[in-house]
């Protein structure tokens, strides 16, 4: 069982990237595994577990429905690559994210600082880093 399953919705609504109540800054989830995020709409919406999703049409809606944790974000949306080096939640720009064995992760990319090409370079150490930060903090 995933950490993100076994916690509550008081808890993940503490610990994930919230923007006004909204995960992925209003992003489609489904829409990222379709090679083009898109912000969602804010008439499609659905919340798993606590956490508040936006989708871009009914099909992505029903699509994470079948299978949720296949669509959230790896460390509540946090800073993959900050997570990895440090354990600290970092925002990100949730335009630059990259999918790993079939996750999403999502990277700070701003003040010409892009954190995904360092995740890049020691991809299999910032995961394994990063999975242990998020079980610590996650709790």
């Amino acid at each position: 069982m995933s950490v993100a399953s076994a916690q509550t919705p008081a808890l993940r609504q503490k610990h994930f990237l919230l923007e006004k109540g909204v995960a992925l800054s209003g992003y489609d989830p489904v829409s990222y595994f379709q090679k083009n995020p898109v912000k969602g709409s804010k008439m499609v919406v659905f919340t798993q577990e606590g956490v508040t999703y936006q989708f871009a049409n009914a099909a992505n809606l029903e699509t994470f429905k079948k299978n949720p944790s296949a669509y959230e974000p790896q460390y509540g949306g946090w800073c993959a690559y900050a997570m990895g080096k440090n354990g600290e939640k970092v925002e990100v720009n949730p335009e630059t994210y990259k999918i790993v064995g079939g996750k999403l992760y999502l990277f700070y990319n701003r003040l010409f600082n892009n954190t995904l090409p360092d995740w890049n370079e020691d991809e299999s150490n910032l995961k394994k880093k990063a999975d242990a930060n998020w079980q610590r903090i996650y709790k």
